[in-house]
């Protein structure tokens, strides 16, 4: 089964309501979507917390209404705490969306045996799927990435149903020398060799002849 919200609707509106309401124990939210008119809702925040921890993006709401919804957005405190504002769109399981996922790093690269340090550069990406079949996170393997190298996020294991919308030329992670490595700069570093017997002024003469 999947995760559910228990909600009830809210007639209130304005800051100083919904900071009653939250500190009553409960999260203002909105369900929109489909053509419908948008309904105001509140759920409870141990109820949040719990889809917090499991990292659902999908939710079946009982109560005032009894619909799928899609965690389109949840609006943080200052220190990213506390939810302050959720906002929800109705759904199908035959629906497919948008959703940006997160990329999390597996695996050795064969770089950092040489002493390379992995960057990882770009922490998610946008797909697209079935709302029902939405990942927790998605997988990129570091066994290709060599000293000096780069995977792009066509190098990402998508499961089976889900597209990638990100640019597949995006860099997801990077293998490079330390920073500060000497032999990091070597040749091609972007500084003219100095001459050894060329004295000032020579090129100016050159120039002019």
């Amino acid at each position: 089964m999947g995760e559910v919200f228990h909600v009830k609707l809210r007639e209130q509106t304005g800051k100083r309501r919904m900071r009653r309401l939250r500190d009553s124990g409960a999260v203002p939210a909105i369900l929109y979507g489909h053509g419908e008119a948008p309904v105001n809702l509140a759920i409870a925040n141990d109820e949040v917390k719990a889809l917090l921890r499991h990292g659902a993006r999908v939710v079946d709401l009982e109560g005032a209404v009894s619909e799928k919804a899609f965690i389109r957005e949840m609006q943080w405190d200052t220190y990213g705490i506390d939810v302050l504002h959720i906002d929800l769109t109705r759904v199908s399981a035959d629906e497919r969306v948008t959703v940006e996922v997160a990329v999390d790093l597996r695996g050795i690269s064969p770089g950092v045996a040489e002493g390379g340090v992995i960057d990882h550069v770009t922490h998610t990406v946008e797909i697209e799927c079935l709302v029902i079949a939405i990942p927790e996170k998605l997988i990129l393997r570091l066994t290709e990435l060599k000293l000096n190298g780069h995977l792009n996020a066509d190098k990402i294991e998508l499961p089976e149903g889900v597209t990638l919308v990100t640019d597949p030329d995006t860099v997801i992670a990077t293998c490079a020398p330390p920073a500060g490595d000497d032999e990091a700069a070597g040749p091609g570093d972007g500084s003219e060799p100095e001459i050894i017997g060329r004295k000032a002024g020579e090129d100016e003469e050159e120039s002019e002849k």
